[in-house]
């Protein structure tokens, strides 16, 4: 599609230049990871992108290592107070505009999820990775990590349905609301958003 070139302008465009003004705050951030929690500073996780095919996530570090003497196995147990401000603030997610210009990511579209989720979606809900995964998304600005995973996936589903450079340009500006709003940063009850585990309707068909 046409504006699917476009938007991959956009993608370079954007991102190289956020890259640059932004890499003494991402220095800064370095540092403090660097000093509260260790090295690496960096998170890295594969992730399925475009048709699924896996790509390095790359964000800052919010949690410690597991450690189970000690009692770090959950994400509330890892879970540091700088983790928790760098998520509020969304500044965690400055080094994913590396993968929007290496082609992995979009600005918007679909967030990125886990591996083993593929397994897990119905046919209508895998139609999500049709398109690049983004940094923000529908889902991110109509709740975030306040929906259900069934809300939270068919909005990724209408997004590559009607997604359009106009459509985008709403989401980015939503998206500075939310981040000033700091709204939906976890879901009740937890530090992120708990794990997908498939829809009812496939766990009934499953169980039958």
């Amino acid at each position: 599609m046409r504006g699917d070139r476009v938007q991959r302008a956009i993608d370079v465009a954007v991102s190289g230049g956020l890259l640059v003004v932004t890499a003494p705050v991402m220095a800064g951030v370095a540092v403090l990871v660097a000093r509260r929690l260790g090295r690496p500073v960096l998170f890295r996780q594969q992730r399925p992108g475009l048709h699924g095919r896996p790509f390095t996530l790359v964000k800052f570090r919010t949690m410690r290592d597991v450690d189970e003497q000690r009692g770090l196995v959950s994400d509330a147990d890892r879970m540091t107070g700088l983790g928790r401000a760098l998520r509020a603030a969304s500044l965690d997610e400055l080094p994913t505009l590396w993968n929007v210009l290496r082609g992995d990511m979009s600005l918007v579209g679909p967030r990125p999820l886990l591996m083993h989720y593929l397994d897990l979606y119905t046919p209508e809900q895998a139609r999500r990775h049709l398109v690049r995964p983004g940094v923000t998304g529908l889902a991110q600005v109509s709740g975030r990590n306040l929906l259900s995973w069934e809300d939270r996936l068919a909005l990724d589903t209408w997004y590559v349905d009607h997604r359009s450079l106009g459509l985008n340009l709403r989401i980015c500006a939503r998206t500075a609301l939310v981040l000033l709003r700091r709204a939906g940063i976890a879901a009740p009850g937890s530090v992120t958003m708990p794990q997908f585990t498939g829809s009812p309707v496939v766990r009934e068909a499953d169980g039958a």
